[in-house]
This record gives C-alpha cells, structure tokens and sequence, in this order.
C-alpha cells in the first residue's frame, strides 16, 4: 500500500511514537527511517506526475529613468539608512549619544530629490517597504524611486499605495509633450493622473484646469476632490468659473473645497456673496457712552444659498447653530472687509477693538482661519501680537498661533518664535518650531540651543525635552556643530545639591547626540553633492 502524502505529514509532526507510519519498515530499519524514505519517494513521485503549465507572457521591460545616479557615498549611505530603519526608534526616552537614523531618512530623501537623483535599482524593493511602513516617507521615496517603482508596484500587492496615488512622475511623459500628457490623462493609473496635472499646474495653470474639465464630469468622487485640491497651487480668480460650477457638484466634500477655494480668493463671486452675508451679522456700534464696540448678530438660519456656497448647517457636538454658521461666514469673508466696515485703517485696530455679548473667542478665531487661508500677512500678525506678551487662553485668537505663523515670511516667523523662546521659554514652543524653515535660521537655533542650555543649568532631565531635542538634531544648522562642542562637556554636578542627580551626566549625552547627527547631516549633504570619494 502506498501511504497518502497527508498521513506521511501527520505522522511526521505528531512523532513516530504517537502515530505509527503507514510504512513497512526494512529489516532494521526503525519507524522514523521508514517515514523518512517514505516521504523522500513521494515527493519524487508528486513532482513527477506535475502537470506544465502555459507559460506566462514575459512583463514589459520597466520604463527608462534618465536621471543621474547617486554618488556612490550617498548610494551607500541609503542602504545604511534603509536598513537602519527597522531597528528599534528613538523615541522620547531615547538614550545614547549615537544619531537617530530612522529621523534622518525623511531630510535624506528631500536633499537627494533637490539633487535630482534616482534610486538605484537594487535598492527600490527596499524603499517600496520603507515608504509602505511610513506614511510620512511616500511622497519624497516615490519621487526618488521614480517610473519604475509604479512598474515593480504591480508585481506586489504589499506595494500597491504607490499604485493609489503619490507623486510619483509619469513614465515617460513630459508636460510639454501634449499628445502624451493626453494619453495618461486619459489611460494612466490614478497616480500618473495626479502626478500630470501638479506638474502641468506648475507650468500651466489654466492648461492643467482645461485638462482637468474634459473628464470631470465622469470621474468619481474621491477622485474629483483629490484633483480639485490639486488647484490649490497657482490658485487664481481665472479658476473662478470652474470652482463655482463644482458648487453644485453631487459629492458634498467636493462642494465644501471648491467653497473653501473660493473664499481663498477675495476677489471672487462667492467671497462677495459672504463678506455680504457677514456685514449684516457684524458691524460697529457707537450708541454707547464708551468706546466704540463691535456688536455681533448671528445668523438666525442657514438657508440654501448659504449651504450651496459652503456654510455647513449642522454643528459638531457642543456647539451652537448661530455661533457654527456665524464662525463660518466671518472665516470666508475677505479680511480687508472689516476695516471699512469698522471705519479703522488696520488689521490692528480692528482686532483690538472690544466686542460686545462675549463674541470675542468666535470671532476671533474665525478671523485667525481667514487670516491662514487668505495667506493675509497683516491680518495673521495683528491676531500674533506681539512674541513677548503671554500666551492667551483656550478660545482666544491664541488658540492655535502655528497657523498664523505659517501665513508669515519664513525669515519674521523664525525671528517671532525665537523672540517667543527667549521669554517663555521651550515649554510651548514645540508647535511652533514645527512650522518653521529648515535649517532655522542663526537667531532661532541660538533660542533653543541657550533655552536648553538654561533646562540643563535649572536641573531638568533631557528627556523632558525630548520632542524639541528631536527636533534641533533634524533642523539646526549643521554649520552649529563646532559652536555647540562646548555643552557636550561633562560638568560637575550642582555642590548645592539643586537638581536632577546625575542630569547632567545625561545632559551631556543628549549634546554629544545632538553635535553628532549635526556632523553626519553636514557629512550626508556633501555625499550628495559627490564631495565624498570613493
């Protein structure tokens, strides 16, 4: 009798003791030899008897990339810096003076795309994994890895976010190219698509809006709201037409974009229509005795014309009807409508001017949403004030001043927040050093560096500071390193007996790492640049 393939495993893993094989042993040979042979014949006769199957069409050959490779020291440094990543992370207790190269690989990727690079082939598979396991990775690993990795995307289904969207280029086109920037358009995958229209934006807004309306009305919803976001770059009052036709889109998301585009652009139909809306609910009154006061009316519905222009009627949990449609008006009318409406010639009088029934908060913080979105400067530093005041409580305009900050040039947000840093010290600041150009600039870099150094000095332990040590080792300016050398000395302990025991010791520690990853970011940025050799 031949023993079936299944009874010769179950044998095997329940042990020969516990099964007896379905085998006739030789003369002295034991049960467990005899399973062996056994299984050693039918696994010769089962891959006999296999049956061939048709052979597969060869794939196509994976699209050409013509960009320059990387220098070989910084196509090395990429293979430390990919395996490096599923090593353990830094963490907010991270201890060691060895740099965090999980936290570089995010900056490698940006410089080496600045460059103009292309990811070695042999190295995609591992970017691919890289990019699947980090979000925050796809954008700038998918622009390094290029056409190709959409090609060896289809080969595995663990890969397919990059099939789903991201940046990578289109293979083979070139926005110039019409005929074959129409021939994605119309035939590439989702990504391609995406990738097409933010180039073609780039260089051609109103083209790029064209190609968008031949297939609009056939895509689908999620897709409609991804391409609609895409206009957000070289937004313009020439969009206005087509913005104003998705008003009465079907998908309820792609009509609140379009309103919020819109209201983006003062000049427009619909920015009117609600700076309208907003002087009958908000205006100045001056009957009182004291000081001029802006008074405050909220709406009493929200009609059809209001939805259709954006306004959502329905308020989230907690909050009112009349303060939500209120709030909503006020953020998407144009800023330069409250001073005419006030009499006042700037955004600081405006805002300072009090506000009558405790409508402060509301109105407030509509106007710090109008000022972000409107990318309105003026606005966004008047509800700033000034970086020494203290910060003011939840429901002011201070509730979130990281938006405001990102409405101003880089250069006057660095000098505001280390202004900020050097009077309140690092304890709030961790949101605002995170809307701030990197590497910062030399007076914000000097804030942290001497607020830390201040930490240290009062006895605090590093890892209380950890977010903003992550942060200085990422963004400073790899120029600091020799400057910084000093802090990674070992002081004595305060003879007082004042602070942390041992603080210091760790102190050092975490200024060793941070002077460290300072040199390898500098060492990393001259790879790049092929001023390492071989």
């Amino acid at each position: 009798m031949i023993s079936t393939w299944d009874e010769l495993v179950t044998a095997a893993l329940l042990g020969t003791e516990r099964r007896t094989p379905p085998t006739r042993p030789r003369p002295g040979q034991d049960a467990a030899a005899a399973l062996l042979d056994a299984a050693a014949l039918r696994t010769v006769q089962r891959r006999a008897g296999l049956l061939p199957v048709a052979a597969r069409e060869l794939p196509e050959a994976a699209p050409e990339d013509p960009r320059p490779s990387l220098p070989p020291a910084a196509r090395r440094r990429l293979e430390l810096l990919l395996a490096d990543r599923a090593g353990p992370g830094g963490g907010a207790g991270r201890r060691g003076s060895a740099p965090d190269l999980v936290e570089l690989l995010p900056q490698w990727l940006t410089a080496a795309n600045g460059h103009g690079y292309r990811a070695p082939a042999a190295l995609l598979p591992a970017l691919l994994d890289a990019a699947r396991a980090r979000s925050d990775l796809r954008q700038q690993a998918l622009a390094l890895a290029g056409p190709r990795a959409l090609w060896l995307a289809r080969f595995n289904p663990q890969w397919k976010y990059a099939l789903r969207g991201g940046p990578a280029p289109a293979a083979g086109t070139h926005p110039s190219d019409a005929g074959a920037a129409q021939r994605v358009w119309q035939e590439g995958l989702f990504s391609e698509r995406v990738a097409l229209l933010s180039s073609v934006r780039r260089r051609d807004p109103a083209g790029a809006r064209e190609l968008l309306a031949t297939t609009w009305p056939t895509e689908r919803a999620e897709d409609r709201l991804m391409f609609l976001d895409s206009l957000r770059e070289e937004l313009s009052l020439a969009d206005e037409p087509f913005l104003e036709q998705a008003l009465s889109d079907r998908s309820r998301n792609v009509r609140a974009t379009a309103a919020e585009l819109l209201s983006a652009l003062p000049g427009s139909a619909l920015a009117a229509r609600m700076a309208e809306r907003a002087r009958s609910c908000v205006g100045l009154d001056r009957t009182g005795a004291a000081a001029p006061r802006i008074a405050v009316e909220a709406p009493h519905e929200c009609d059809g014309g209001m939805q259709r222009d954006g306004i959502v009627a329905k308020p989230p949990s907690g909050r009112g009807e009349r303060s939500w449609w209120l709030s909503q008006l006020v953020e998407a009318t144009p800023l330069h409508t409250w001073c005419e409406r006030f009499g006042v010639t700037s955004a600081a009088e405006a805002v300072a001017l009090p506000v009558a029934d405790g409508w402060q908060p509301d109105l407030h913080a509509a106007w710090c949403r109008a000022a972000v979105r409107q990318r309105d400067g003026e606005w966004s530093r008047a509800l700033l004030g000034p970086a020494t005041s203290p910060p003011a409580p939840e429901g002011s305009s201070w509730r979130d001043p990281a938006k405001l900050l990102s409405a101003l040039p880089a250069a006057e947000r660095a000098e505001w927040v280390a202004e900020f840093i050097a009077t309140h010290g690092l304890s709030e600041a961790f949101r605002l050093l995170g809307v701030c150009a990197v590497p910062w600039a030399e007076p914000l870099g000097r804030a942290v560096v001497d607020a830390l150094d201040i930490a240290r000095d009062a006895g605090s332990y590093p890892w209380s500071f950890s977010g903003v040590m992550g942060l200085a080792e990422r963004c400073l300016d790899p120029a600091e390193a020799d400057r910084l050398e000093v802090l990674t000395a070992l002081p004595d302990d305060p003879e007082d007996g004042t602070g942390a025991p041992g603080a210091v010791g760790y102190w050092a520690e975490a200024f060793q790492r941070l002077v460290g990853t300072l040199r390898l970011r500098a060492t990393m940025r001259a790879e790049l640049a092929g001023q390492v050799g071989c």
